[in-house]
């Protein structure tokens, strides 16, 4: 099957649509392929996917954009490092590292 690729769903030709006829055979509600690449994106950001997989996933051009477009998806993770540091407790060494 070489040169052979899935067609781009046209979902603004409504019922014409093979996508759109697909949701409805299979009895889900209107989505766009689109939505199917957010959600591909939110569930690898919320299993703790790294933003450079992330950005390689999608194909963007950098983290940078990656990180514009789903920053909010990443908020929880700062409360997730509080929480580790706090339960990693404070190695002593960590001062003379830095002071070296």
């Amino acid at each position: 099957m070489e040169g052979k690729h899935l067609r781009r769903a046209k979902t603004q030709q409504g019922m014409n649509s093979w996508f759109t006829t697909a949701l409805s055979i299979a009895d889900i509600e209107r989505l766009t392929p689109h939505d199917l690449r957010h959600t591909a994106a939110s569930l690898a950001i919320s299993s703790g996917a790294n933003v450079k997989a992330v950005q390689r996933m999608l194909g963007h051009k950098s983290a940078a954009m990656t990180l514009d477009t789903y920053a909010d998806l990443f908020d929880d993770d700062l409360a997730d490092v509080a929480e580790r540091m706090n339960q990693g407790g404070v190695n002593p060494d960590v001062g003379r590292l830095w002071a070296s």
